[in-house]
C-alpha cells in the first residue's frame, strides 16, 4: 500500500509541476512602444541583469511602435550593518542606485533616480553567501527594470 501511495505522490507532483506555466512578465504583452538603444555605465553585473530584463522590449523592425532610448547608470555599495563581539560581520546591506534617462528622438523626456536596498545575514560558507548576493542582485535588478518599464508606460499614456 505504501509503495502504491508513493507512486501516486510522484505522479501528482509531476502533474502539478507540469501544469504550471511560466511566462516572462513583459513578453506576452503587446505594448505600443519598444526600446531602441540602451547605454549603460556603472556596475557591469547589475547592468547585464537589467539589460537581460529589458531585452524583451527591444526594437523589432515594427515601424508602428514608438522607440525610446535609455541611458542607465548604476552603482552598488555593500556595507556591514552589524558585527558580533569579535568584530566579525553578522549582517550586510547592499544598496543599488540607478539613474536613468528616457529619450525619444534624442529629446530628453524623463530623468529619474531609483535606490533599492537589501539587508541580509552573513554566512560562514562563502559560496553560499555569494549565491545569496547573486539572488539579491537579480531581484533588485528585476524591480529596477519593472520601474523603468512602468515609467515608459506612463509616458506612453500621456
Amino acid at each position: 500500500m505504501n509503495k502504491l501511495l508513493n507512486k501516486y505522490k510522484f505522479f501528482f507532483l509531476i502533474f502539478f509541476i507540469g501544469a504550471c506555466s511560466y511566462k516572462p512578465i513583459y513578453s506576452g504583452k503587446n505594448y505600443s512602444f519598444s526600446i531602441g538603444e540602451i547605454i549603460f555605465t556603472g556596475d557591469r553585473v547589475i547592468n547585464n541583469m537589467i539589460q537581460s530584463n529589458l531585452s524583451l522590449l527591444k526594437e523589432k523592425d515594427d515601424k508602428s511602435k514608438i522607440v525610446y532610448n535609455l541611458q542607465i547608470e548604476t552603482s552598488k555599495t555593500k556595507s556591514i550593518v552589524s558585527n558580533n563581539a569579535k568584530g566579525d560581520p553578522l549582517k550586510f546591506e547592499i544598496i543599488i542606485k540607478t539613474n536613468y534617462k528616457i529619450l525619444k528622438n534624442d529629446k530628453l523626456l524623463l530623468t529619474k533616480q531609483i535606490e533599492k536596498n537589501n539587508i541580509y545575514n552573513n554566512d560562514d560558507d562563502m559560496f553560499k553567501l555569494q549565491q545569496n548576493e547573486e539572488i539579491i542582485f537579480e531581484n533588485i535588478s528585476e524591480k529596477i527594470s519593472e520601474t523603468i518599464i512602468s515609467s515608459i508606460i506612463n509616458l506612453d499614456d500621456n
